[in-house]
């Protein structure tokens, strides 16, 4: 899915002409019909509303009298070391005060400490998780464990972590006999696979000094609550994580999924989504919290693994089968063995021979089935599956059956991504409900007959009421153009009609491609096609219309791509074609406007690599089928001006002078920051890119972008100290000077990460200033630096319509820094954009660097400002925009790595060393990239 691209997606209303956001909104919403699950019923629309309403909203107590306002004071006698990460300087008070209701849940915890203890495993062959779980569910069935007391009084994460209640016998060892739900006794007792658990003490727990940080005690703010919280993670989990009959499917951390509660509901192509909930302790100012929200992942659907792995083949051109079978587990449906598939062989059932003495000799697979077992196979084409150890075993797919209860770890083909949001997108009172309901009963923290026993020995209670927080609604600013002002909406949106952009670009020669892919009935005939040329007519009319400078008639050239063969799943062929095209015209044009056949992403990955890497043009893809289309054309049309204008370096509009005062005077430079990593289905070794943007006018409008690959999968920013001297060397040659404060927006960071971003990261960037010394002076401009999370369980409901949306979800502009935030940190949640379907999702900001010494108040208003400043959509979005550039800028250059994140490799050679293979891959990752952006493109914002 492509989660930055540019292809002209325009949404709005019939008011005037609306730019698009691909993430100012969620995506997806309630299914309005075709999504069965395996019962066969439809998904049901349901409807948004305010959840709880009429009952009573009261604001916790703790947060009611003057007890954070004195711990603000009390922060200000700290020593800090230069490391330390800054303490919240106040609270906000602008904006209009209001009461939340949020997915978190008061948890009681003991006074007594908790034991923690270690837990080996021998023989230690043992590594695969599911084998592990698989001893620990044995080793609760035995003896040993009953007699040393640790039925009902342990909690543990069935790998190397156990948590008591009281203190167990020492020492302690648990013999375990192992064998799988499909061996019998006889095998068990011939192979004797036993397994040993070895327990020992490790430290007390005690909790005391939790209470004394959660209270603010400055004393204690450096206190390390992670060991504490752990442990009370582990006591929650033990319920959900339970052995026994009803237990949910644990996936990753903190995450249940319960089909018996929530019934699946197909994906297609061979995968289905389960619904489930999240847990995680949290602290918050005088009380410890547990969040609890929802979620959902993909599964395998339960069934013959043959017919799966074609279903996910159709489901998207170039969808892998080897990334479906990888580690699936699956039963021999000839003996009735449970095994897990380790690889996709290279050839199928007729073509592998092997030694069969019980046969006479050499035979193939498919003779093997049918002369042994009776079996005729159906698919002896389909590559075989390998179930093997250290030797491998080959099976036909079709003699193999899925087991239930396993997620899907790949890349989700394009359909099934659809219709996973369909499921998920569900309105916030339908998810708070499903939290106080289901939720806490499965995970076992309601009261009742499905009470986690395990609680009440560890004395831990938690409450079943959503806590309930202050919060304020922030104005949003005006919305300025070159001609005319627009006034922000209750949706936080605004129109163009009559308006003309704040600084329309100008440009000349420039060019059509009209891209033919066998879609005949949405594609144009010809370049002659008078429908194209009305359509072209149409859009340079909106662009004039809209101050864009276009004097002259494009040229038009026609690329006809060959057909899709399996042969060539990236479609390298078709781009070869498309230059092809491009070269013939003999023009290099100031703008590309290509006009693709279909939404094919191999295509649309291709043209981006070919027009920003080797031929350095500004480009914009838009889809005939859309294009072409009578009813809203305008708003179409107007939706690609707004991305013209910007790569050629125009302006599209600015919020009014009084919003961003503060960032004039003195003068500030806005930064972006992200990286992006491989995910599961791409070439192993796979380099991350990273990406760093900066405002280089003093409209903070225009966000060139330095880029780079990385070591696979590393957060922080390699080259950042590089990066950074690029944008200075940018911003000093566009206004003459360099900015005296720089203030950074940091996304794609977790949570346990920040301390690495302010020991790694920030001298980082204080190291590039020096490349700005002059024998007269030292560059040290002020830094602040802010991290962006949207990768948290937060959500809050509004408790009165009058200050909800439609959907029920907070109003634009909501923001939160009490209650549920950070106790001695300076963080606040922000929901600056308007929700069109779904629970929208806050970001959580956190200051990790302040030397601007900025309040509360200054920071939380100016970035739901620069929220609206986002150039590419008519409404305020989710992420602060210099973050949000950063996110598309990674997003291309996953275009330039396309080939390898899809899984393919020119790489054929074995390497001696595992080390030495990712060196390989990252050689050829370095040929794709190919020194990345260069020319006049570097510094434009081609990756809008």
């Amino acid at each position: 899915m492509q989660r930055g691209g540019d292809r002209g997606r325009g949404r709005g209303s019939g008011r005037g002409f609306r730019g698009a956001s691909s993430r100012g909104v969620p995506r997806g919403g309630p299914v309005t019909g075709g999504g069965r699950g395996r019962g066969g019923g439809f998904v049901p629309r349901e409807q948004g509303g305010i959840f709880a309403e009429g009952q009573p909203a009261v604001v916790d107590a703790r947060l009611a009298n003057s007890a954070e306002d004195r711990l603000i004071l009390s922060f200000k006698s700290l020593s800090l070391r230069q490391d330390a990460m800054p303490p919240r300087p106040d609270y906000g008070t602008k904006g209009k005060p209001i009461k939340l209701r949020t997915n978190f849940f008061p948890i009681r915890i003991p006074k007594n400490p908790l034991h923690e203890y270690d837990v080996s495993i021998f023989p230690k062959e043992v590594s695969n998780r599911r084998m592990k779980r698989r001893i620990f569910q044995l080793a609760e069935a035995t003896q040993d464990w009953v007699s040393n007391g640790l039925k009902g009084r342990v909690a543990h994460d069935s790998s190397a972590k156990l948590i008591a209640a009281d203190i167990l016998p020492q020492p302690l060892t648990i013999s375990v006999p192992y064998f799988e739900d499909d061996d019998d006794q006889s095998s068990v007792e011939k192979e004797k696979r036993v397994y040993t658990l070895t327990i020992k003490y490790t430290q007390p727990i005690e909790t005391e000094s939790l209470q004394r940080y959660l209270v603010g005690n400055p004393q204690y703010r450096n206190y390390d609550i992670l060991p504490v919280i752990s442990a009370l993670n582990l006591v929650l989990s033990a319920h959900p994580n339970r052995t026994q009959a009803g237990a949910g499917v644990v996936v990753g951390r903190n995450r249940y999924f319960f089909p018996s509660a929530s019934p699946p509901f197909s994906l297609g192509g061979g995968l289905e989504a389960w619904r489930g909930f999240y847990s995680s302790v949290r602290p918050s100012f005088n009380q410890l919290m547990v969040n609890v929200n929802v979620c959902a992942t993909a599964f395998y659907s339960e069934g013959n693994l043959a017919a799966a792995m074609h279903a996910f083949e159709q489901a998207s051109f170039g969808a892998r089968m080897s990334a479906f079978v990888q580690r699936v587990r699956i039963r021999t449906d000839h003996l009735g063995h449970q095994k897990t598939v380790k690889r996709l062989a290279k050839f199928n059932a007729r073509q592998h021979r092997f030694e069969a003495q019980e046969l006479g000799g050499m035979v193939t697979v498919e003779e093997y089935f049918r002369r042994k077992y009776k079996i005729t196979l159906q698919y002896p084409n389909l590559p075989l599956v390998d179930v093997g150890g250290n030797k491998a075993i080959y099976l036909p797919p079709e003699v193999c059956s899925i087991l239930p209860g396993q997620p899907f770890r790949g890349k989700l083909p394009d359909e099934q991504t659809g219709e996973m949001i369909k499921v998920s997108a569900k309105p916030p009172n339908v998810n708070a409900n499903a939290i106080t309901v289901a939720g806490l009963r499965e995970l076992g923290f309601a009261r009742g007959p499905n009470l986690s026993p395990v609680l009440d020995v560890f004395g831990v209670s938690i409450g079943c009421d959503m806590a309930v927080v202050p919060a304020r609604i922030l104005t949003p600013p005006r919305i300025r153009y070159g001609k005319g002002e627009q006034t922000v909406d209750e949706k936080a949106s605004w129109n163009l009609r009559n308006v003309v952009f704040a600084e329309g670009a100008k440009f000349g020669p420039w060019t059509v491609l009209l891209i033919k892919d066998g879609n005949r009935f949405e594609e144009f005939s010809d370049a002659q096609d008078p429908e194209l040329r009305s359509m072209l007519d149409g859009f340079v009319s909106m662009c004039r219309n809209c101050g864009i400078g276009i004097t002259q008639t494009p040229l038009i050239a026609v690329a006809e791509l060959p057909r899709k063969d399996l042969q060539d799943p990236i479609r390298t062929q078709a781009i070869t074609a498309i230059r092809s095209a491009l070269m013939a015209t003999k023009q290099k044009p100031a703008l590309l406007l290509v006009i693709l056949s279909n939404g094919d992403k191999h295509i649309y990955s291709g043209l981006k690599h070919l027009c920003d890497v080797y031929l350095d043009v500004p480009n914009v893809c838009v889809q005939s089928a859309n294009i072409r289309k009578e009813r809203g054309q305008l708003q179409y049309f107007a939706n690609v001006a707004l991305k013209v204008n910007m790569k050629l370096g125009g302006t599209n509009h600015a919020v009014d002078e009084a919003s961003i005062s503060k960032l004039r005077q003195p003068s500030t430079m806005l930064v972006g920051m992200d990286v992006t990593h491989p995910g599961l289905s791409t070439v192993k070794g796979t380099p991350s890119i990273a990406a760093v943007v900066a405002s280089a006018d003093l409209r903070f409008s225009q966000y060139p972008a330095s880029m780079r690959i990385q070591e696979t999968k590393k957060e922080m920013i390699t080259d950042l100290r590089d990066m950074m001297e690029e944008r200075l060397l940018a911003y000093r040659t566009k206004n003459k000077d360099l900015p005296q404060r720089i203030l950074v927006y940091r996304d794609g960071v977790s949570e346990g990460q920040f301390p690495i971003v302010v020991q790694d990261e920030i001298p980082k960037i204080r190291a590039s200033f020096r490349k700005f010394d002059t024998v007269q002076s030292q560059y040290r401009p002020k830094l602040t630096v802010v991290i962006c999370g949207k990768r948290h369980h937060t959500r809050f409901y509004p408790t009165e319509a009058a200050n909800a949306d439609h959907n029920g979800n907070p109003k634009p502009g909501t923001i939160v820094d009490r209650g549920v935030t950070a106790i001695y940190e300076f963080d606040f949640f922000l929901q600056a954009h308007g929700g069109l379907q779904g629970t929208t999702r806050p970001t959580h900001y956190y200051v990790v660097c302040n030397e601007m010494d900025m309040n509360a108040d200054d920071l939380q208003n100016l970035t739901n400002t620069i929220s609206y400043t986002f150039a590419r959509a008519t409404k305020a979005v989710s992420l602060a925009a210099p973050a949000y550039y950063a996110d598309l800028a990674c997003e291309r250059g996953r275009c330039y790595l396309h080939k390898l994140l899809m899984g393919y490799s020119d790489v054929t050679t074995t390497a001696t060393s595992g080390s030495t293979a990712e060196e390989e891959i990252f050689r050829e990752a370095e040929k794709l990239w190919n020194g990345g952006v260069k020319g006049k493109l570097k510094e434009s914002m081609f990756y809008l």
